[in-house]
């Protein structure tokens, strides 16, 4: 059976306390995590037609008889095909074509930035119709609010509001929109809508789609079959007369950016994809365009719903994530009017040498400006504002019999479709307004306040003196006075500025104080966090006073020193999570104070006349880390290519950057044989552990290789490498985890070496994690693996007998630990993750299966994201203690050995705690700060997450080492 400790001190009383620490970690997160991302209260309540009755805004009331305010039943019946809602519709049929992360510069032309790059012009059908068509076509720069995830913007794009962090967990199984929505009210209002494309909108809306083909959109690394299907069906859907709204979700963009990059061929191709796909939908739009057509007064969107890094991933809240793009079009064209509304943008020429114009966007103004060409009510949660670029961009709001505007044929074009505009307006304003006092007498905590009285007296200035302009405007209607056509021109125009202040300021107080926090949930939370602590402190000094009898000197002053040191090195990195600046150079910062353990090794041994080169060594690794931690989130070898400046068409050099990481690979079987050669313990289940571990890296060789677009593969070598091989690795690395534990459990041979049976099992462990790990990171994989190993054994030989006797023996360096948590978070960095969402690899997830299934592919995701920085550095703890007792085999020595392992893990999961407590003070205090979303909030998500899994595997390794 395992070794057990003698005397007083039992084995599971240096367990169980790891247990009850796992448990006051995992209350404390769950409180304070139900009290921090709580999501905004989704209100039950819908608009329909009827409830323009109750608004000052219109010049008479619609037609439909009134159904009872707010009602959440079913929806009505159709109005009549001579009937309107809240506005008059101006579009019959719209065609939104969706393009999954499509960045800005995809589609504005490269003359809008600096420097013109490869991805740039390639969309030219829209940038031609833009320059060529100022009038009725125009591309406007969108803005969306983070976090950045393909479901959220979907949310925040049809119920007009901004959905909360929270949502980020649904990404992967998208419950459906229960408030009120844009579909909702297409389908209520007869419109019939047809989607293809993206499954998540058939998630999101189940029961809402007249016809649909969706495709699964989560395998990330299939960038044709989703839009392969759509083009399928768009085509031919759009000579037909059986739908009104048509949606069209394409997804090779974004998966082309997730596993490539933006700089890549294939997101290239793409995009000239994308681009000869849209040059037929117009060419179709245009031929059915004629009067009697089917498309005479049909509006053309091609948007995305968010925007993506450099490296293709998005979730955050940087600019390039939510800058996003929307090309409106329709084949009439407003009058020459439109000129004054639309050219106050940012202009400049194109490729071609025309004048271009770009307008600007809140994606939370989508739903509402839609709902107003349309016709139908606006989403009751919206809180956006109807755009008056997009609203004037359709024909149909310049039509004054399509409007039916009975004002005086004295006005112009352009004054009378202020006035229609006004008239939006006050709607749009009346709506927001009725759901601002809703929710704030329904919700639990409500708004601030002081914020609502701001926003009270900006909608009664707005609102004030509004009938006397009807009645002004009724007088210009007879023709009175020229004087009186003036004046209610001018009031129109005081109250479209007033309105959009007023849902300005709506949209300001939402964004900065949505979230309900619920302080007395986050506050027992982070009391339970802090009373955590205290019982770490107690369990380190009480498994001290078990250290003892077995101390071969009592521990001078030297421990208190090192134990400040190593407070001080944790302490200063927590703090740093203070600074959103800091939070996103936490890579950078861990690597610094690394280094400064380092540096003070280098001038410890040069102050003694003993300078080693393991000292050297680690701080040369440290500079390679900081370099690598610049580019380690580059896609594959993409980093170290542009890096190096090789230019990808050398063939040779590419052939060479998909050797490397094999041959790293090899050298990482040599260094795996050379470990376990000197153990004379467990010697077949060594065999068996070296065997299956080299097995697995010709496998994952063999993948690699399948990928290689530099090497010519058969079709039998990459349909084995391509998903065969990964699958073995999977299951072999399955297995011997089996076999480990049991072999642990079952070995009742009782070693006469502590310490070699501990390096057994230790070295067991790595072999069963590190092949899977090594396949999730990709080329990177090995190199990161050899960063590891060598940073490890520099600090394990940094452990000096001169300090181990200075520390009494027995009580462990807590700085040596620390390196080693240190080394682990840089190592996180360095393999390409940072602590947002938009740094999950979602690629890894999908190494080896085509099928996305959420158990599996969420786990492959996990095993991926905290491998190199959880999983292993706690498994290999042992080491730090295995060369202490190497030549010691009494039975005293193996009570000792655990004892010290004990150290190990309470010294390393103190340091993670701390940190941990330190995130959840920040958050506690930046709960109203405006990168709360976009980095307090994910950083909290991975450290509460990292937490977790560091107490869950101290205890499961307490049990196997143990």
């Amino acid at each position: 059976m395992a070794t057990t400790v003698e005397g007083s001190v039992g084995k599971w009383r240096l367990i169980w306390p790891f247990f009850l620490i796992f448990g006051f970690h995992s209350l404390a997160i769950f409180l304070f995590t139900r009290g921090f991302l709580l999501t905004r209260t989704e209100l039950s309540s819908y608009s329909n037609c009827s409830d323009l009755s109750f608004s000052p805004c219109a010049f008479q009331n619609p037609p439909p008889p009134p159904p009872p305010v707010n009602s959440t039943t079913a929806p009505h019946p159709p109005n009549p095909p001579d009937s309107y809602c809240w506005t008059r519709p101006a579009v019959d049929r719209l065609v939104i074509i969706v393009l999954d992360a499509l960045r800005f510069d995809f589609v504005a032309p490269s003359t809008f930035f600096e420097e013109k790059k490869p991805w740039m012009d390639k969309l030219r059908v829209l940038q031609k119709l833009a320059s060529g068509e100022r009038s009725s076509a125009r591309i406007f720069k969108a803005i969306a609010d983070p976090p950045t995830t393909s479901l959220q913007r979907l949310k925040g794009l049809t119920t007009g509001g901004l959905p909360t962090f929270i949502d980020v967990g649904n990404s992967f199984g998208a419950p459906a929109i229960v408030e009120d929505n844009l579909i909702y009210q297409l389908a209520k209002n007869g419109k019939r809508v047809l989607m293809m494309g993206d499954d998540t909108w058939i998630q999101l809306f189940p029961e809402h789609f007249q016809k649909s083909y969706p495709y699964p959109s989560f395998n990330v690394k299939d960038l044709d079959t989703v839009d392969n299907g759509v083009i399928d069906h768009l085509l031919p859907s759009l000579y037909k007369d059986d739908w009104d709204i048509l949606i069209a979700h394409f997804l090779g963009v974004d998966h082309a950016g997730h596993i490539f990059g933006v700089d890549s061929t294939p997101m290239i191709q793409k995009l000239e994809q994308y681009n000869s796909i849209l040059e037929s939908v117009v060419d179709v739009l245009k031929n059915l365009s004629s009067p009697g057509g089917i498309h005479e007064n049909t509006l053309l969107l091609v948007m995305g719903d968010h925007g993506q890094t450099l490296n293709g991933d998005h979730g955050g809240g940087t600019a390039e994530e939510v800058e996003t793009s929307l090309f409106a079009w329709g084949p009439r064209s407003p009058p020459s009017s439109v000129s004054s509304i639309l050219d106050a943008n940012i202009c400049t020429l194109d490729l071609d040498g025309e004048k271009m114009c770009v307008g600007t966007l809140q994606q939370l103004d989508f739903a509402v400006t839609i709902a107003a060409l349309l016709g139908i009510p606006f989403p009751f949660g919206s809180i956006g504002c109807v755009n008056p670029e997009l609203y004037a961009l359709s024909a149909g709001t310049w039509d004054r019999r399509r409007m039916r505007s009975d004002v005086s044929a004295l006005w112009s074009d352009l004054e009378a479709w202020i006035q229609n505009y006004a008239k939006v307006l006050c709607i749009n304003s009346w709506q927001v307004k009725r759901y601002i006092d809703l929710y704030s007498t329904t919700s639990v905590i409500g708004l601030p306040v002081e914020d609502l009285h701001h926003v009270e007296e900006l909608y009664k200035r707005a609102q004030a003196n509004w009938s006397s302009v009807l009645n002004t405007i009724c007088l210009s209607e007879s023709g009175v006075h020229d004087e009186i056509l003036d004046s209610s021109v001018s009031a129109l125009q005081w109250h479209v500025k007033a309105y959009s202040s007023f849902l300005g300021s709506v949209a300001k107080l939402a964004r900065s104080a949505w979230t309900e926090f619920n302080l007395p949930l986050m506050g027992t939370g982070l009391s339970f966090m802090l009373a955590s602590i205290l019982i770490h402190i107690f369990t380190v000094r009480r498994v001290h006073s078990f250290c003892q009898p077995y101390l071969l000197e009592q521990p001078s002053s030297g421990i208190l020193v090192r134990f400040m040191c190593a407070f001080i090195l944790v302490a200063i990195r927590a703090v740093t999570f203070l600074s959103n600046s800091y939070i996103l150079a936490e890579g950078t910062v861990a690597n610094f104070l690394l280094a400064t353990t380092a540096i003070g090794n280098v001038w410890r041994s040069m102050a003694i006349g003993k300078l080693g080169t393991d000292e050297l060594v680690f701080l040369i690794l440290n500079i390679i880390i900081r370099f690598g931690i610049g580019f380690g989130t580059s896609k594959q070898t993409a980093g170290f290519v542009s890096f190096l400046g090789i230019d990808e068409r050398h063939h040779l050099w590419m052939v060479f950057l998909d050797i490397l990481p094999i041959i790293f690979l090899a050298l990482l079987a040599v260094l795996l044989y050379k470990s376990i050669s000197c153990i004379h313990c467990g010697r077949y289940l060594m065999c068996s552990m070296i065997t299956a571990t080299v097995f697995c890296y010709i496998l994952i060789a063999a993948h690699w290789i399948s990928e290689s677009w530099t090497m010519v593969n058969s079709p039998a070598v990459q349909d084995i490498g391509r998903n065969l091989a990964p699958q073995l690795v999977y299951a072999i690395g399955f297995g011997l985890l089996i076999l480990s534990v049991f072999c642990r459990i079952w070995d009742m041979k009782e070693s006469s070496n502590a310490t070699e049976r501990l390096t057994v099992s230790t070295v067991a462990m790595l072999s069963t994690w590190s092949s899977t790990i090594l396949l999730l990171l990709g080329r990177q994989g090995p190199f990161v693996a050899i960063i590891s190993v060598i940073g490890a054994w520099c600090i394990i030989r940094s452990q000096k007998e001169g300090w181990r006797a200075s520390l009494g023996g027995l009580v462990h360096d807590p700085v040596s630990v620390t390196q080693w948590s240190l080394l682990a978070v840089c190592l996180f960095y360095f393999s390409g993750h940072w602590c947002a969402f938009d740094g999950l690899r979602y690629g890894a997830a999908f190494i080896g299966f085509d099928q996305f299934n959420i158990f599996r592919q969420g786990l492959l995701l996990a095993i991926d994201t905290f491998g190199v920085s959880h999983i292993l550095p706690i498994v290999s703890l042992p080491f730090l203690i295995t060369f202490q007792y190497h030549s010691r085999k009494n039975d005293k020595v193996k009570t000792a050995v655990l004892l010290n392992l004990t150290q190990i893990f309470l010294i390393y999961g103190l340091a993670t705690a701390m940190t941990t407590t330190l995130t959840v003070i920040c958050v506690f205090i930046q709960r109203r700060h405006l990168m709360v979303w976009g980095l307090f909030a994910p950083k909290y998500v991975f450290d509460a997450l990292g937490l977790l899994l560091t107490d869950a595997l101290i205890c499961l390794a307490s049990l196997y080492y143990y």
